[in-house]
């Protein structure tokens, strides 16, 4: 197999894995009190992986599956950090109904068969 076709294979594996993980973080959520508001959301500055809400909190979830949960939490980037907060703002753009709530910026942490782990307040939109 040429290596351009293993990178594809590799990628495709990586995207079941990354999508198989936010949809464990969904029902985790949901099992804990949390609506589920949009999964996926894209714009052209960025993209969220889930936004959820609980009473006045909106949730913006960034959720990383790797071999063990140091490198999953070591795999966000400030690059990336910044880039979630540009969709954010993107976000409550165009749902101008949540705009009053608080927001917070969280991360959920998925080692592989385990139960998600929820960081509250991972990081703040400035940094």
């Amino acid at each position: 197999m040429s290596r351009t076709r293993r990178d594809a294979a590799s990628r495709r594996q990586a995207a079941r894995r990354g999508r198989h993980a936010e949809r464990l973080c969904c029902w985790h959520l949901r099992l804990r009190g949390w609506r589920i508001v949009a999964r996926d959301w894209r714009c052209p500055s960025g993209e969220i992986d889930i936004v959820a809400r609980r009473g006045a909190v909106l949730a913006i979830i960034e959720v990383k599956a790797r071999g063990d949960l140091s490198a999953a939490a070591a795999s966000l980037l400030r690059r990336q950090r910044r880039r979630i907060a540009r969709a954010a703002e993107a976000f409550l753009l165009s749902r101008p109904n949540l705009g009053s709530l608080s927001l917070r910026f969280d991360v959920m942490l998925v080692e592989g068969l385990r139960l998600p782990r929820h960081l509250p307040g991972a990081w703040r939109s400035d940094e």
